[in-house]
């Protein structure tokens, strides 16, 4: 009798597969209530059972409780359990109570989960953990959910547990919180957390105002240097979460199949979300789509984004608006930030705004950084400050870097810093650098570094050169280089400057090919036909600062070319960089073209040379005006040469120019 008594229990659920040739019409339904109220004339308990429980599932709470109460007289448990849910949607809380106990004593699993419920809704803990234990232990989804739920609320490690067989017997909201409890214990940071997610992503933006994906919590990057001014972007995606909850509807004790979930391979939280998403759970699909892009897998993660924004979740459909952007499609991101914005997701709102701004629509850019300010993402007042930096609108920029700023928003208080640095009030500016820098701004910390290098506090900067350079800052580590050779440390300094130079700092390249050049033996003499040169490792870095236009390392590079005899590559260089303004360049150019019978085109290069202080060049002015027989050109150079030095010119230039004096006295 009890177990057929369940029976109509598990089938308001829908758990019993119904009949394939079952009538879509409903006339096989008909007929089956049909059927089950004859044999509850007849007086079948079981038939009277089914019965009430069909017609509570219709809403018919008149029908159904003069059945459920005949049926519970006479000692039918799902009745028992279904007339409590009859009478507490009819607001008798305390008389459902009453028949729940009944059919949680006799054994209902639901009717126990109902119970605990309702102890747990009045405060009554220990009566609640009870009953939903006595639900859990047999067997009953929801029953395990509220008792993981009940035991995570005290910080009970065994709450895990029963979230895993809750999770198991295919309860979605138990798979969503059970990845989500394994995500926070994994190593690595998760995408869109319940206030455990990701934090501000250090490093340098690619200017862009909105918010990247993958990783970014809050991500408002920028090389806001105090040379160059500012630039950046920001945004974020916080998750909250608001369980499914577990309704006792009709004694129903799960929405999905009993038994154990299959052994789960590799990333354990990931097939969790899986199993969530697949039974319409919006925040696992999100969560799996985050996943998978950060995998790679875009295709697959753009149905989950899909999935879940159809449903309704505005971070989907966010996400699905950046992954369109970055394959290309503007147009459709544009559609689903804009439905994202309009549910209130203050990063859509950003992208929004950005994408505005870059077609040089201002106003409706302002607009909806607006929004995202109002949607509470602070990332729109530091975006609306960046756009009137841009428009020269300072005061209104530093208005909306301080709300920024004052919310907690690092790279705000950085380019607030650099703003009030430019305006000169270094004083104002330092406090910011550092409130930025001490929150992880890594811009921050090398600006600092700069700000404290400007007064000749060269042991105070270094320190924060040293944090940005160990955040990957390739100018700071090019700083603590610099610093590192100062002080004769040649290993830390090859090693920051290696760093630098990877990073794609010219100078960095260029000093530390100097580096490596002062360390190479004398080069051996070469017997006649043998191969005269091979490329050491500091000529590659020479070549690679000099393809970056660095000018001192093209005249290396020239030389070394020289060296070896390749007169074209080094004129080639030697142009290059003396038209880049280089004096050694332009000299060094004027030597080669002399050799090549270019005399008139040399004395150009000389004299740019001599012009810009090069000495030397002023000597050989001197020299070839002297031979040609312009005395007053030749001692006008040599007094040239003279003045410029060095020592040594100098001197030959002041005998050349007594000479010269005496032949125009003569």
């Amino acid at each position: 009798m009890d177990v057929m008594g369940d029976k109509a229990t598990l089938l308001d659920t829908g758990r019993f597969v119904q009949p394939s040739d079952r009538d879509e019409t409903g006339e096989g339904e008909a007929v089956d209530e049909a059927r089950t109220r004859l044999a509850a004339q007849a007086g079948d308990v079981e038939a009277t059972s089914v019965l009430g429980a069909m017609l509570l599932r219709r809403g018919d709470l008149d029908g159904a409780e003069p059945l459920l109460r005949a049926a519970t007289a006479e000692g039918d448990r799902a009745a028992a359990n279904n007339l409590g849910v009859l009478l507490h949607q009819r607001g008798y809380a305390d008389e459902a109570a009453g028949w729940w106990r009944i059919a949680a004593v006799a054994g209902s699993a639901a009717a126990a989960h109902a119970l605990g419920r309702y102890h747990r809704e009045r405060g009554d803990e220990p009566a609640a953990e009870y009953w939903l234990r006595q639900s859990a232990e047999q067997g009953h989804a929801l029953g395990a959910y509220a008792l993981a739920d009940l035991l995570e609320h005290r910080g009970d490690t065994a709450a895990e547990q029963w979230m895993r067989s809750a999770a198991e017997r295919g309860h979605r909201e138990a798979a969503y919180r059970l990845a989500r409890a394994l995500d926070r214990r994994a190593p690595h940071e998760d995408e869109y957390g319940d206030g455990h997610g990701i934090g501000d992503r250090d490093g340098i933006s690619d200017g862009v105002r909105y918010g990247e994906r993958a990783g970014s919590g809050s991500r408002a990057g920028g090389q806001n240097r105090t040379e160059d001014g500012e630039r950046g972007g920001g945004g974020s995606r916080v998750a909250s979460r608001n369980g499914d909850g577990a309704d006792s509807g009709a004694g129903s004790p799960s929405g999905g199949p009993a038994g154990s979930a299959p052994p789960v391979p590799g990333n354990e939280a990931e097939q969790w979300y899986r199993q969530a998403a697949a039974r319409g759970h919006q925040r696992a699909a999100l969560q799996l789509g985050a996943i998978l892009e950060k995998r790679g897998e875009l295709k697959e993660a753009g149905r989950w984004y899909l999935t879940s924004a159809k449903d309704g979740e505005a971070r989907a459909a966010c996400a699905l608006g950046f992954l369109l952007r970055d394959a290309g499609d503007t147009e459709s991101a544009a559609v689903w930030w804009l439905r994202a914005a309009q549910d209130g997701d203050g990063n859509a709102a950003n992208a929004l705004g950005a994408l505005h701004a870059e077609r040089g629509e201002t106003q409706t850019a302002e607009r909806w950084y607006r929004a995202a300010m109002d949607a509470g993402d602070v990332n729109g007042a530091y975006n609306l400050g960046l756009l009137c930096a841009e428009q020269a609108r300072t005061a209104q920029a530093e208005q909306w870097y301080r709300r920024a700023a004052y919310a907690g928003h690092r790279e705000a208080a950085n380019a607030l810093a650099v703003l009030l640095l430019q305006g000169g009030d270094a004083t104002g500016a330092e406090p910011w650098f550092s409130k930025a820098a001490e929150a992880g701004s890594v811009d921050a910390a090398f600006n600092l570094g700069i700000l404290f290098a400007g007064r000749g506090e060269e042991t105070v900067a270094l320190p924060w050169y040293e944090r940005a350079a160990a955040a990957g800052h390739t100018e700071a580590a090019l700083q603590v280089g610099i610093a590192r050779l100062r002080d004769g440390d040649e290993r830390e300094a090859e090693r920051h400057l290696r760093c630098a130079a990877g990073g794609g700092s010219a100078e960095a390249a260029y000093r530390l090919a100097s580096v490596l050049d002062a360390r190479r033996p004398p080069a051996p003499a070469h017997e006649l036909g043998e191969q005269v040169h091979e490329k050491t490792e500091c000529e590659e870095w020479y070549e690679r600062a000099a393809s970056q236009g660095h000018r001192r390392a093209q005249v290396r590079v020239g030389m070394l070319s020289a060296a070896r005899g390749d007169v074209v590559e080094a004129a080639r260089w030697y142009r290059e960089a003396a038209e880049a303004g280089s004096r050694n360049g332009a000299f060094n150019l004027g030597l080669l073209l002399v050799r090549e019978g270019s005399e008139p085109e040399a004395a150009v290069w000389w004299a740019r040379a001599a012009d810009a202080g090069h000495g030397r060049a002023a000597l050989r002015l001197a020299l070839v005006y002297a031979r040609r027989g312009e005395l007053a050109e030749g001692q006008r150079w040599a007094d040239r040469a003279v003045s410029l030095g060095p020592a040594e010119v100098s001197e030959r230039a002041a005998r050349l120019r007594d000479a010269l004096r005496q032949e125009l006295t003569a």
